[in-house]
Order: C-alpha cells, then sequence, then structure tokens
C-alpha cells in the first residue's frame, strides 16, 4: 500500500508539472511525423581492407641510413630499403641530411606504397619534391618542383627564466627567437635586463610546401614588453631602397650604428666596472664586457669597419681589432680560431671568428672592448647613443599605413592562446 501510495505521489507531480508547460503553449497546434531511416551499413572487411593506407610523417636526421629512415617512419619493406638506398637523389639529397620534411603511405603489412620527400634550400623561393612510388613492376620515382607558398604565423610568449626557454615554450623556432633578439638588442640588453614576466608577441613568415611548413622566415612585426616599457618593431623596405629594417611606430629605425653585443645571445659574466682579476689576483678596473659562451661560439662585428689587428696578441690571445669611423675601435678577443684578415672590410654582423679560451683565459669567453680615440667607453652605452635613421619624407606616408595595418596583427598575436597561432 505505501509503495502504492508512492507512485500516485510521483505520478501526480508528472501531470502537475505537465499541466503547467501545457498552459503556456495551449494555442499551439500539434503534429506528428513519423519517417523511417535506413541505416548505413559498413563493409564487414573493413579492418582488414587490404587497399587501407597508412600515413606517418617526419624529418630527416644527418645518421639517417635508408634501412634507419624507413623504420623510423613504420615500413618494413627490404626492397623499398634497396632501392631507396641505391636511388641517385635519395644519396645526394635525403640520406644524411637534416631537415628533410618526408612522408609515407604504407599497407597494414608496413610495406611502402609512396615515399614523399620535401626541401628547400635558404632563400628559395621553389621547393622540391621527390616522390617514390610503387608500381606494378617496381617502385619508380620523379623529381619535381613546385612553388612555396608564403603566410604568416602569429605567436606569444612570457619571459620566466630566458628568451629561448619562453620561445621554446610557444613553439616558436630558433632562428626567429635569434631575430627577436638582434631586433630589439640597441633597446634592450637580453644578458642583463630581461625580467622574469616580460611579455612578447612576433608575427613571422613561414614557408610551406603542399601544405606542410618547410622552414620559417623574416619577422614581419613583434612586440616585447620589457620591465613595464612597450617596444615595437614593423619591417619595411622602401620602393627605392636596396634592403629593408625594422622600424618603430614613429619611424626610427632600430638598427643603430652599432649592435648592443658581438654574440648573437648570451651570459654576461664580467661588466665594464671594478673587479677581481681571476688570474692576477688583484682589483682593477675591467675595461671591457666578458661573455660566457661555449668554444665555437660564432663572434660577429657590432659595426661596419676595417680589420686591423687579426693575431696573437699577448694576453688576448687570438684578438681582432676593428676601426670603425671617427676613431673609434672594437676589440675581440680569446677567440679559439679567427675567419678574417687584416685590411678587410666587414659589415656589420659579420663573422670574425669563435669564442674560445686563448691567452689569459680561465674559460671559454669573449673579452668585448670599445674605445674612442684609445679611451675605453662602456660597449652598451656606445650603442645605445650611436646614430639611428628615419624613414624618409616620401616614404612616411607609406610606412605609416603600413605600421597602421601591421599593428592588427600584433595585436592578435598577443591576444592570442600562448603558443602558436595561424
Amino acid at each position: 500500500m505505501a509503495g502504492f501510495a508512492l507512485s500516485l505521489c510521483v505520478i501526480g507531480g508528472g501531470a502537475f508539472a505537465v499541466g503547467n508547460l501545457s498552459t503556456s503553449i495551449s494555442g499551439t497546434s500539434l503534429n506528428q511525423v513519423v519517417e523511417s531511416v535506413s541505416t548505413l551499413s559498413l563493409p564487414s572487411n573493413t579492418a582488414t581492407d587490404p587497399s587501407l593506407m597508412l600515413f606517418r610523417s617526419d624529418v630527416t636526421r644527418s645518421s639517417d641510413t635508408a634501412d634507419s629512415l624507413l623504420s623510423r617512419l613504420g615500413v618494413s619493406d627490404a626492397e623499398a630499403s634497396a632501392y631507396l638506398r641505391n636511388a641517385r637523389v635519395a644519396r645526394s639529397q635525403i640520406l644524411a641530411r637534416n631537415g628533410r620534411l618526408v612522408t609515407v603511405e604504407g599497407d597494414e603489412s608496413r610495406n611502402l606504397k609512396r615515399l614523399t620527400v620535401r626541401w628547400a634550400p635558404d632563400n628559395a623561393t621553389d621547393f622540391s619534391r621527390w616522390v617514390m612510388e610503387r608500381t606494378a613492376t617496381g617502385f619508380t620515382e620523379r623529381l619535381e618542383s613546385a612553388p612555396l607558398n608564403v603566410s604568416t604565423r602569429h605567436a606569444n610568449g612570457a619571459i620566466q627564466s630566458s628568451l629561448f626557454a619562453a620561445t621554446d615554450a610557444a613553439d616558436i623556432p630558433d632562428n626567429v627567437a635569434s631575430q627577436l633578439a638582434d631586433i630589439f638588442a640597441g633597446d634592450i640588453d637580453f644578458h642583463r635586463a630581461l625580467r622574469k614576466g616580460d611579455r612578447f608577441a612576433v608575427v613571422y613568415e613561414t614557408f610551406e610546401a603542399d601544405g606542410e611548413t618547410l622552414r620559417s622566415g623574416r619577422v614581419v612585426s613583434a612586440e616585447f614588453v620589457n620591465n613595464g616599457k612597450t617596444h615595437q618593431a614593423f619591417w619595411f623596405k622602401e620602393a627605392r631602397a636596396k634592403e629593408g629594417g625594422y622600424f618603430n611606430a614613429e619611424g626610427v629605425s632600430l638598427r643603430r650604428s652599432y649592435l648592443a653585443s658581438p654574440l648573437a645571445f648570451s651570459r654576461v659574466s664580467s661588466g665594464f666596472k671594478m673587479r677581481f682579476h681571476p688570474i692576477l689576483q688583484t682589483w682593477r678596473a675591467h675595461l671591457g664586457v666578458d661573455y660566457a659562451a661555449p668554444t665555437g661560439t660564432p663572434v660577429r662585428s657590432v659595426g661596419q669597419g676595417v680589420v686591423d689587428v687579426a693575431g696573437v696578441q699577448n694576453g688576448f690571445g687570438n684578438v681582432v681589432i676593428v676601426k670603425h669611423a671617427n676613431g673609434q675601435t672594437t676589440v675581440y678577443a680569446h677567440l679559439s680560431r679567427i675567419a678574417v684578415r687584416v685590411g678587410q672590410r666587414v659589415a656589420q654582423g659579420e663573422t670574425l671568428g669563435a669564442v674560445g679560451a686563448t691567452g689569459w683565459a680561465t674559460g671559454p669567453h669573449l673579452h668585448f672592448e670599445f674605445r674612442v680615440n684609445g679611451q675605453h667607453k662602456d660597449p652598451l652605452t656606445m650603442a645605445r647613443q650611436s646614430d639611428v635613421v628615419e624613414v624618409s619624407a616620401a616614404a612616411r606616408t607609406e610606412f605609416m599605413r603600413h605600421a597602421t595595418a601591421a599593428k592588427v596583427d600584433l595585436a592578435a598575436a598577443a591576444n592570442a592562446q600562448p603558443s602558436q597561432s595561424e
């Protein structure tokens, strides 16, 4: 009896609820439509269909052989390995080469049906596509060429420890990170001035082949917030100029006469100040800047000039001294090797040699000096005080229009998810 009573209560509650709802739609006519639907059936042998194709992609490595490459791609096919091993294009352009994009198509037995490799040299506008394909009579190959597709990508990140750690976390290529450091080197000391929480956003080119990214290209626009101050950069090339450059929103070039650092990226181990000399064991003025970096790291000229010294000089060990305009010279010491000769003209950013530990050095590093008429100056101060150029009056209207459009993309990059987006 108790159960029956409870059932009546539930039914009554349900009727009450339906009654309340029905009053709100009492004037609406209801029609019931019934249609039969046929069920789609899949072939019973789908899972074991011999025509089922399996796809996999990877990039080549310098240690690759025909067998190791196919094995990493999930292919176990002796006939395919033998053909790949003996193919002329594969031997010269694919095997033991880094960074070639490889796609394979195989069957459920791990036999190769088709292998496609795509690559493009730096600065090329076309890419190469090599296709190796199984036919009824064996494997065939063909080498094709097609235009690269250029697109842009947006990315942003925040500094937790270093610039490269932040760009890695945001899935930004290393060459784009290096460009960021170069672009803002005149305004931001990436060796000493980065703060945890600094933010950046970047729009950069990518070069694609058949929808796959082969390599990244130039930074189109960038923004860096360092210690609360916002820095922006926009790539721009005047119609009659031989080459372009990066400018801030006011049209002032970010490229000064001198770079802030002779290394693309490293750590300052001793600044322009008094210090306790590690070898002489006395306090004395340190008349340059020391950059800690692994042996072999490229050393670049901070400005254009002429090589005045290229050889061994006392405690400097292997040293290069470059003469610039207006009595200014720069010194690059303790090099492991020298890549220039006396009297050679060098451009800003040109490689002079490599980091080492020759002369009076306790470990691999670069000792860098900036002198004006023989007097030592703080290199960072000289870089920030060096001359800058502006967009010409004739091109200013075009630049402002370009910068306005670029700011929209840059804002989208800054507000994107904290990873890479297209």
